[in-house]
């Protein structure tokens, strides 16, 4: 997690405390603590040393979903590993879901830096639209160049509209062509509740669901890197001229919390798409049209608190003892060592890891030639019956096929020895 020193912070929230006004470069120019103005909450809010009732209340956690209580139009419980959906409510309601919308901006440029197409280093000027966005923003200025990297943190710490815009524009010309993009890659992760009209959410006419947020949110926390911006409390830009708070609670109060994105709207209400690990358990928890952002904070943490209260990791492991070499015939050799897929970890209800059953069949033998990486069995688990996944046993190595003459040779050399 990116903190600035303590120093920093006991600094600033003194200078809060002391009712100082915050300090401004000059007129439309970024002040020297910027926030998410979205959110509706106010620097003194978020710096506020005082634990919310939300983060603060230990409730009982149920153990079936339908007992949790949330205040919001819809909402759902994602493990991330196996797409399973642990919760749900209203799941595929469409709905708009504000600066949420960036979360889809946020993946394409994570998926261009995967692909080389561009840097962390690399330097983007911010044009004159860029610069126009209003709304949450770091106050670029027309002409202002700024890294990749820097824009990355602006977009996931304080929701800036303007660096979405330029990086909109650094990556596909214009934003309309980056909204293209942005559909055709919500249609590719089957997000068939949801229609993009922005880079950022700024307008209420596009839509998606607390499902498809989930899904996307999925998508994007693959890219680990990202969890370098969206774990940040508070942190800098400008060489430290421009101070930055982030309006995601969670990241301060929650422990394992990894993202995501909040968003706000007077029409679309308080929004969150919350992710987190432990233990190799990853979540997600979405949350849609809250009328307070108490409900949007306390109804995520609830549902990550279900989840990994409720649900766990198993991996499985197939002991070397259990692989026995296989029988070839007519080959070169009499038999083949076997080794297993990796298994991959399961998603199972915490408690049943010890009734599951392991399975492991192999062929009695099999006919030469016999190729490398040649599936000779399987490894079956079972949970009451039912099979929850099966993992290839597969030849070591290759096994030639006998011919005539190293039949005659083997047979010539057993009867000298």
């Amino acid at each position: 997690m990116h903190l600035i020193s303590k120093g920093l912070s006991c600094l600033l929230c003194a200078s809060l405390l002391a009712g100082s006004a915050l300090p401004v470069l000059a007129e439309n120019s970024a002040p020297a603590i910027i926030i998410d103005t979205e959110s509706g909450e106010s620097v003194d809010e978020l710096l506020s040393e005082t634990v919310p009732a939300w983060a603060a209340e230990e409730e009982a956690v149920p153990t079936e979903g339908e007992a949790l209580e949330l205040s919001c139009k819809s909402a759902v419980l994602l493990e991330m590993n196996s797409g399973t959906v642990l919760y749900e409510q209203n799941a595929h309601e469409k709905l708009p879901i504000a600066s949420v919308t960036k979360i889809m901006t946020l993946l394409l440029i994570m998926e261009a830096i995967d692909a080389g197409t561009i840097t962390y280093q690399d330097m983007v000027t911010c044009s004159a639209y860029a610069a126009s966005m209003g709304g949450s923003q770091i106050w670029l200025e027309e002409g202002e160049t700024m890294s990749v990297d820097d824009m990355l943190k602006a977009i996931c710490v304080v929701s800036a509209n303007d660096c979405c815009a330029a990086m909109a524009e650094y990556l596909a010309g214009s934003v309309e062509s980056f909204v293209a993009r942005m559909n055709e890659k919500a249609s590719a992760l089957g997000m068939d509740d949801t229609q993009f009209v922005d880079c950022s959410g700024m307008s209420d006419d596009g839509y998606s669901s607390a499902y498809d947020v989930a899904l996307m949110s999925q998508a994007l926390m693959q890219y680990s890197d990202i969890t370098r911006y969206t774990t940040i409390w508070m942190d800098s830009l400008r060489d430290g001229k421009s101070q930055l708070v982030n309006t995601n609670k969670l990241v301060r109060y929650y422990d394992g919390i990894t993202g995501l994105k909040t968003g706000t709207t007077s029409t679309a209400g308080h929004n969150l798409s919350a992710t987190a690990e432990r233990d190799g358990l990853k979540l997600a928890a979405v949350i849609l049209g809250c009328t307070t952002t108490a409900d949007r904070f306390g109804g995520a943490r609830k549902m990550l608190d279900y989840g990994f209260a409720n649900y766990g990791v198993y991996t499985p492991t197939v002991e070397e003892s259990e692989l026995t070499p296989v029988k070839v015939l007519r080959g070169t050799a009499s038999c083949v060592e076997v080794t297993a897929d990796p298994p991959q970890p399961l998603l199972v209800k915490k408690g049943q890891e010890k009734n599951i059953e392991k399975t492991v069949s192999l062929s009695a033998d099999v006919e030469a030639p016999v190729y490398a990486d040649q599936v000779v069995g399987t490894v079956t688990l079972s949970l009451d019956g039912q099979e929850l996944a099966s993992y290839n046993i597969r030849a070591k190595e290759e096994v030639p096929r006998m011919t005539v003459g190293a039949a005659y040779c083997r047979l010539l050399s057993a009867l000298i020895a």
